[in-house]
């Protein structure tokens, strides 16, 4: 069993920036490590993705503003975001993916205010 534990989120400003940590109780060497959100009544959204080979995609609203990256010494993944719209305004959950199996963390809140 693996344990995903996120920091970082806060409350900022429209265009202001936060990182995100999503910190693994186990080894992310060979797995896929995944950023998610949910706002209030809305569905989960992927957000950002990084695979074991460190190729990343992520969702349209956020490229060029958004950056995924992994320290798999650390066993950590981090979500960099910078540019922060109103509409960032979410929960954001880590998720861990090995072949078959799906980890997920209990979520850190972000907040942009405009």
């Amino acid at each position: 069993q693996v344990q995903l534990v996120e920091s970082g989120g806060g409350s900022v400003q429209s265009g202001g920036s936060l990182r995100l940590s999503c910190l693994a109780s186990g080894s992310i060497f060979s797995a896929n490590m995944r950023w998610y959100r949910q706002s209030p009544g809305k569905q989960r959204e992927l957000v950002a993705h990084i695979a074991p080979d460190r190729t990343t995609d992520y969702q349209d609203s956020v490229k060029g503003r958004f950056a995924i990256s992994r320290d798999n010494a650390k066993n950590t993944v981090y979500l960099q975001m910078d540019s922060l719209k109103p509409e960032d305004t979410a929960v954001y959950y880590c998720n861990l993916n090995y072949i078959l199996q799906d980890y997920w963390g209990q979520g850190t809140q972000v907040t942009v205010s405009s």
